[in-house]
Formats: C-alpha cells, sequence, structure tokens
C-alpha cells in the first residue's frame, strides 16, 4: 500500500476514505470509476443506435438491393452496347466510351464533388444515406463488370430491358425517401437554394447530356439511350405509384357500427365516421371513409356483399397516402 492511500484513509473523514479508497485502489494506483452520468450517456446512446437501426434497415436493405439491380442494368445492358445513359451515370460512361476510365471512378469522384458542395444544404438523414448510396454504387458497379454478362442481338430489346431494371432499382430507392447519388444531389441543393423546378433541370441536363453523347458514340446509339432514358423515368414512376396506390373508399350503410368493425377489427383499418344526409329522403346517418389495399377493399366488398347488400359502396384510387400504416413522413 503506497504511502498517499496510508495517509488518505487514517486521516480522511469515512465518507472520504471510501471515495478516496475506491480511486486509488489496494495497489494505491489512480482508478477511473467512472461518473454513474458516462454510464447513462453510453446507455442513451447505445439506445438511439438501437431505435435508428431499427427503423433503418428496411432502408439498408432496400438501398442494396436497388443498388445491385441498378447496376446490373449500366454494367449488362448500358456499357457493352455503348448507350448513352442520363444524370451523372450518364456522363461517366461517356467518360468511359472517350477515354477509357472505370464509370465507377468517375461516378464516385463526381458524386464526392457534388456531395461537399451540397452537405450543408441537405438535411442528415438524406446527406448520410446519399453518401453510402454513392460509395456502394461506384463498388457495385466496379463489381458487375468484372462478370461476362450473355449478349443479346436485338439491341432495341436491351435499350428497353436495361432501361426498365435501372428504373426499377432507382424507384426502390427513391420510395425509401432516399436517393442514388448523381444529379439528385445537385436537384435538390438547387430546389432548396433557388427555388428551381426538379423535372426542368432534369431534362435540360439530360438532353445536353444526349446531344454531347452524338459526337461520341453516333446518333444510332444516342437515339437508344434516348429511348433508355424514357423508358426509365416510365418505369420509376410505375414503381413509385404501383406500391404507393391505395383504394380510397366510402361506404354507406344503416348498419354503420358493423362495418367499422369489420374494418377496424378484421382488415385492422382505421375508418373515419362523416356526417351525412340524404338528397332524397333527407335522412341523417354517417358516410364510413377508409383507405385500404386492394386485397382490403375486396375482402369489405364481399363483406357488404354477403351481410348487408343493401349497402352503397364508392372506390376510387388514391395514388399516394402518407401517414400511419402506410408510408412514413420522412420517406416523402
Amino acid at each position: 500500500m503506497s504511502v498517499c492511500a496510508k495517509i488518505t484513509r487514517r486521516g480522511a473523514p469515512f465518507g472520504a476514505r471510501e471515495k478516496t479508497a475506491r480511486a486509488y485502489g489496494e495497489n494505491g494506483a489512480m482508478e477511473h470509476s467512472g461518473h454513474p452520468a458516462d454510464g447513462l450517456k453510453w446507455k442513451h446512446l447505445y439506445r438511439k443506435a438501437e431505435v435508428i437501426f431499427f427503423s433503418e434497415w428496411r432502408t439498408l436493405v432496400t438501398s442494396v438491393v436497388a443498388i445491385i439491380i441498378y447496376s446490373v442494368g449500366v454494367a449488362a445492358f448500358t456499357l457493352p452496347y455503348r448507350f448513352a445513359d442520363q444524370g451523372v451515370t450518364g456522363v461517366s460512361v461517356l467518360v468511359k466510351y472517350a477515354f477509357g476510365i472505370n464509370p465507377a471512378y468517375t461516378l464516385l469522384a463526381l458524386n464526392v464533388v457534388m456531395l461537399a458542395w451540397g452537405a450543408r444544404t441537405l438535411n442528415r438523414r438524406f446527406l448520410i444515406w446519399t453518401v453510402f448510396n454513392a460509395f456502394f454504387l461506384s463498388f457495385a458497379l466496379d463489381l458487375m463488370q468484372t462478370i461476362q454478362f450473355p449478349v443479346i442481338e436485338d439491341r432495341f430489346l436491351v435499350a428497353v430491358v436495361g432501361s426498365a431494371i435501372k428504373g426499377f432499382g432507382a424507384g426502390l430507392l427513391y420510395r425509401q425517401g432516399v436517393c442514388i447519388g448523381g444529379l439528385d444531389i445537385a436537384i435538390s441543393v438547387l430546389r432548396k437554394k433557388y427555388g428551381l423546378e426538379i423535372g426542368k433541370i432534369s431534362i435540360y441536363f439530360n438532353m445536353t447530356l444526349l446531344l454531347i453523347s452524338i459526337g461520341i458514340i453516333g446518333l444510332t446509339n444516342a437515339m437508344y439511350g434516348f429511348v433508355s432514358c424514357y423508358v426509365n423515368g416510365m418505369a420509376m414512376d410505375r414503381v413509385l405509384s404501383s406500391f404507393e396506390k391505395r383504394k380510397l373508399v366510402f361506404v354507406v350503410t344503416s348498419h354503420t357500427e358493423a362495418v367499422v368493425e369489420f374494418i377496424s377489427q378484421h382488415l385492422d383499418r382505421s375508418c373515419t365516421l362523416l356526417k351525412s344526409e340524404g338528397g332524397y329522403k333527407h335522412h341523417a346517418g354517417f358516410t364510413i371513409m377508409t383507405l385500404l389495399r386492394t386485397r382490403e377493399a375486396v375482402e369489405l366488398k364481399a363483406f357488404l356483399a354477403q351481410n348487408y347488400p343493401g349497402a352503397f359502396m364508392v372506390l376510387a384510387e388514391a395514388d399516394e397516402v402518407v401517414g400511419r400504416g402506410f408510408k412514413r413522413w420522412r420517406n416523402v
């Protein structure tokens, strides 16, 4: 036992002796016992990380799968046929055709430049996922170029199928409220800083890119690139709309409670009761309004047909639904 430890233990009050003994230990060496606040801090950080993981794991899985799909579209259906492409990917493939530089490297360099430019403007979640997606895209594209994909003779079919694959992959990412990097970064920054319209920026940039590509790959391949860009956009819109569309349902019946119970208990959906009045006999009542998936709307229709055939039901398409039970607000 050290001299310092002996003096402190004998001369200090009881409470001080206990604290000092714990601090110095039996061998007289200073020990870091750790303040209780430190433990609470690490516990809080752990719980926060756990919440973030469980709230974002779906985005992680979707991003990985979507980027692999997109990379296959570029490596198998664009590069071997010298087609033009759109966005920053289009710039990287043109650099490949003109100078032989791996598009994965060009893509990474351009994404890094744009991320550095827009880092202060983009929100934190969007920025973090864009950084991840940009780096993973470059890795996946570099890897996919090492695979020998089969050659397809019909070049028009290649342009259509390849662009549909790329649009599907990009659409999956957009559904999660993130992007693949590239031109989306610049568009987001310009929209927030200057209020410019996204559609016009994208169209002007891609049209300029296609015109430049004529001098590098020729008119025919540039036209295939135009077809590819068009189908890509259609496929992306289809992915976004197909997953988000819901049935907006209105039901008028004298058995309101029974129908509401079926919707809430069997379909596990909420509904809203709107006060209404008949235009002919002026009977007061309620109109049930709810949002359902297609399968659920079919089940409700069958339930009404079997139990309350006198009910009145209206179904309409809801292009997008945001809120609890459907698309999350942070993915908008």
